[in-house]
């Protein structure tokens, strides 16, 4: 190759101002776009907008409402649900009462035919008193008794306080007297609690000593309103015979 031979590229000077003035063209295209686009848009959403804002404020509204009258029918619900459980515990509080009561008025009229029986329909009131007393024979020196006291003059009224008796007989060809202590083998033994409007009967056990013979029973009613000794035959029934209990209300 000659080393006189001429390059292959040739330099060829800028001309200024040329690729200026096309980005200044562009941006003024895109701003242009900007406008137009904004006044399209002011032209055709701008005239809606105050409808919208109107809708909108309807729609809240109605919303809330709804969730008011939602809340409303819910505690209406959770209130309706309370009486409906209030309403069957009390039902079955007022037929357990009407059976409690049904069952006492049977028991009460039961009781009123037996003292009826007991009583006679001829014969006259009388106050608290001892009707029967009977004692029936057991192992080891025990009585198993049986007392039953009695009011009529007084119907209705409740009889109540304590009961003691002693037994009087014979032993060894003298009088003896067998106390409540003596019965019960203890010292101050308690006495018996009786309470009744009717009749009631009390039963319990004692312990008379060998070769007694008993004759007749001293009992001592002591209430409130009451004091009453009574003295009544010593009964030994054949049998056992089977116990039918006052009103003790």
């Amino acid at each position: 190759m000659s080393q006189n031979a001429s390059p292959s590229y040739v330099i060829v000077p800028r001309r200024p101002g040329r690729h200026p003035a096309l980005r200044v063209a562009l941006v003024l295209a895109w701003v242009a776009s900007l406008a137009v686009a904004w006044m399209a848009a002011s032209w055709y959403v701008a005239p809606r907008l105050p409808g919208m804002g109107l809708a909108l404020e309807s729609a809240r509204d109605e919303l809330q409402a709804a969730r008011a009258e939602l809340d409303a029918l819910r505690q209406r619900q959770a209130t309706l649900e309370r009486s409906d459980q209030i309403s069957r515990a009390a039902n079955h509080e007022v037929q357990q009462e009407l059976a409690a009561r049904d069952e006492q008025i049977a028991g009460l009229k039961a009781d009123l035919a037996f003292y009826e029986r007991l009583a006679g329909a001829t014969r006259k009131p009388k106050g608290l008193s001892v009707h029967s007393a009977e004692f029936i024979a057991g192992a080891g020196g025990t009585w198993q008794y049986q007392l039953m006291l009695t009011q009529s003059l007084n119907r209705g009224a409740v009889s109540a306080g304590k009961l003691r008796f002693a037994v009087e007989g014979v032993k060894d060809g003298k009088l003896v007297t067998i106390d409540w202590d003596r019965l019960h083998q203890r010292e101050a033994a308690p006495p018996q609690a009786y309470s009744f409007r009717y009749f009631q009967q009390l039963e319990g056990s004692v312990i008379l000593p060998d070769g007694f013979v008993p004759q007749q029973v001293r009992v001592s009613l002591r209430g409130e309103n009451t004091s009453l000794e009574q003295a009544v035959a010593w009964v030994q029934p054949t049998r056992v015979q089977s116990s039918e209990n006052g009103d003790k209300t």
